[in-house]
């Protein structure tokens, strides 16, 4: 019997997050896309803590369909709130999804807003 789309969205997580994971001085930049929102959360895995974090729910950006200029602006949401934090670099977790569209669209917008990976 086969398996959800999501069973294989698991497994490929699970891939990618044996070997990416955060520490204090490189936290883990994680992202969630639904078919209506996009979610980046900046995880420091060593303590267990989110130090940042931005979704497209956010009043600032609700009302804007799930598009492509949605998660650039979220990207550059979560950079900017990492950067108060003060962070300067992370690892991207993709979250088992493909990068490219909008997971690809929030990686370059946390870019263009100075944070670097």
């Amino acid at each position: 019997m086969r398996g959800s789309r999501t069973d294989a969205r698991r497994r490929r997580h699970g891939r990618v997050r044996k070997k990416v994971r955060g520490s204090a001085a490189r936290p883990r930049l994680s992202v969630y896309r639904s078919n209506r929102y996009i979610y980046a959360q900046v995880i420091d895995d060593d303590a267990g803590t989110t130090l940042a974090a931005a979704s497209s729910r956010e009043s600032t950006l609700s009302g804007s369909s799930l598009s492509v200029e949605t998660a650039t602006e979220v990207g550059k949401l979560v950079a900017a709130r990492a950067k108060e934090a003060g962070v300067s670099s992370v690892v991207f977790d993709r979250g088992g999804f493909p990068f490219h569209g909008r997971i690809k669209a929030l990686a370059d917008g946390a870019r263009a807003e100075g944070l670097e990976f």
